[in-house]
């Protein structure tokens, strides 16, 4: 009995020690010292950073305590990266000793992205170098950006000067749904190519990859009312006020179109170094294509069965230019239906509904459902709405982890084609920083868990119990973040 009591009281205080290593994601292996052996903390512990060519992962990690002090170690510095956001977890409780342990980690995704608009709410380098701290802190690497929309265009094309001086303002804003009420109000906003590539290198030191996203053929609205002689009509077009489709998108069939693709994704790839270029490729109505006298005539000079196939036509041209620079094309899953090659990479966001799941046609791609993944839903069940309009939807704490992107459905060969995971924020309904952070805060936690730990290894109550220790930086930063589901439950 002795024995026993014994037992569990060792294993008791290993638990209660491990506990003092309680982040997220979850490390793959936390090594208590079984002589419970501990590490004093003051001012001048060292931390010394160690390249270690042995530890396999290229964004793995090792962290080492004992009586030299914190060790980090890592194949590459993203990995000795990752494993300083762990310890800045760690030391989030200002801890008066460490045990002894060695902990390590290792990404389950190489691709692990958050997604901003900035089209239809603009805002400044220091809300998005903001956001890209908030992504380092959760070891992701990759942010989507999105530049260009019907409601804005938001970055400086040196060769084509109106896309800004034009193209980045709107005289008025819809209020609410879509209810043809309008503020009146002046609104736009860019930014200088001096601007982008300041974000690019602030990005870079934090080992996150910007991809920018210039959506193609449709969303192009502001770019026709710059230059009217882009779209089938020749206008006369405005910068959206509204928020959804429009039918007026770029002419297919106009050889100045073609010019003006390929001027703005050289200034494009010369600003980002990314191997990633998006060209969006979502909600191209064809109404115009059908009746525009110069896409019916491409249409039959190319052979092209459809309008669908000049769209693919479209797409198939970027990525020919993409190519001869080294690039790769992603698109949203509509490009799917157009035709295009198996190079493209896919970023499927509607469940997999309609053209099917690109894993299983062969297609690499990177999971983003809307169902699940767009953090411009509601976090909060429908009876609290009341507080803010969002574009509503639906997706809590829990079913963002809970989300698995790489079903057993799947063979081993369809898996290894999902890249990874993003989720993304559209900002129809967030015009202010603050609400920016609550709608991302805690997700991204929940999200960072989907991108970095094997499914067989998850745990939503343990979650929620490491969860505490990061939402104290969240306070030690003064960001906002929604408080629904963060309460440890007994």
């Amino acid at each position: 009995m002795k024995r026993l009591l014994s037992t569990i009281t060792a294993i008791i205080a290993c638990l209660s020690l491990q506990a003092q290593y309680d982040i997220i994601p979850l490390p793959q292996s936390i090594n208590i010292d079984s002589k419970g052996r501990m590490l004093d903390m003051t001012a001048d512990t060292p931390v010394n950073d160690q390249l270690n060519p042995k530890i396999t992962s290229p964004e793995g990690w090792r962290m080492t305590v004992d009586k030299q002090g914190i060790t980090i170690e890592g194949s590459t510095e993203a990995g000795i990266f990752y494993g300083h956001q762990a310890l800045r977890q760690i030391m989030a409780g200002k801890p008066s000793q460490l045990p002894y342990a060695v902990i390590e980690n290792a990404p389950r995704f190489s691709y692990r992205g958050m997604h901003l608009d900035i089209c239809r709410h603009f805002f400044t380098k220091d809300v998005v170098k903001n956001y890209i701290d908030m992504m380092a802190l959760h070891g992701m690497n990759t942010l989507h950006w999105h530049l260009t929309d019907d409601q804005g265009w938001r970055i400086e094309i040196k060769k084509w000067p109106r896309l800004t001086q034009v193209g980045g303002w709107r005289d008025r804003t819809v209020i609410g749904r879509n209810m043809g009420l309008y503020d009146h109000t002046m609104y736009g906003g860019y930014y200088t190519q001096k601007d982008i590539r300041e974000i690019v290198s602030y990005a870079a030191e934090r080992h996150i990859t910007i991809i920018p996203e210039i959506d193609m053929p449709g969303h192009m609205v502001a770019a026709v009312t710059a230059y009217p002689e882009l779209g089938c009509t020749g206008g006369p077009y405005e910068v959206w006020p509204d928020w959804g489709v429009s039918e007026d998108i770029l002419c297919g069939g106009n050889p100045r179109v073609y010019e003006f693709l390929t001027d703005v994704f050289e200034e494009v790839m010369a600003l980002f170094p990314s191997r990633i270029i998006h060209i969006g490729g979502d909600e191209a109505p064809k109404v115009r294509w059908k009746a525009c006298p110069k896409c019916q005539q491409k249409m039959r000079q190319e052979h092209l069965d459809n309008e669908e196939h000049l769209q693919g036509y479209m797409v198939r041209y970027m990525e020919k230019l993409f190519s001869s620079h080294g690039r790769v094309l992603m698109g949203w899953d509509e490009i799917m239906e157009c035709n295009i090659p198996k190079t493209s990479i896919i970023m499927n966001w509607r469940d997999w509904k309609g053209v099917g799941d690109p894993a299983e046609k062969g297609f690499d791609c990177v999971r983003t459902p809307n169902s699940t993944l767009y953090f411009d839903f509601y976090q909060i069940p429908s009876g609290d709405w009341t507080n803010t309009t969002l574009i509503g939807g639906y997706s809590p704490l829990e079913k963002v982890y809970n989300y698995e992107p790489a079903p057993d459905s799947l063979t081993a060969e369809q898996k290894a084609h999902v890249l990874g995971v993003q989720a993304n924020l559209w900002t129809e309904y967030i015009a202010y920083p603050e609400l920016i952070e609550y709608q991302v805060l805690p997700r991204m936690a929940a999200l960072s868990e989907v991108q970095w730990v094997d499914p067989s290894r998850k745990n939503y109550k343990d979650f929620k119990q490491r969860l505490q220790r990061l939402l104290s930086i969240y306070d030690e930063e003064e960001w906002k973040y929604c408080h629904a589901d963060t309460k440890i439950e007994k």
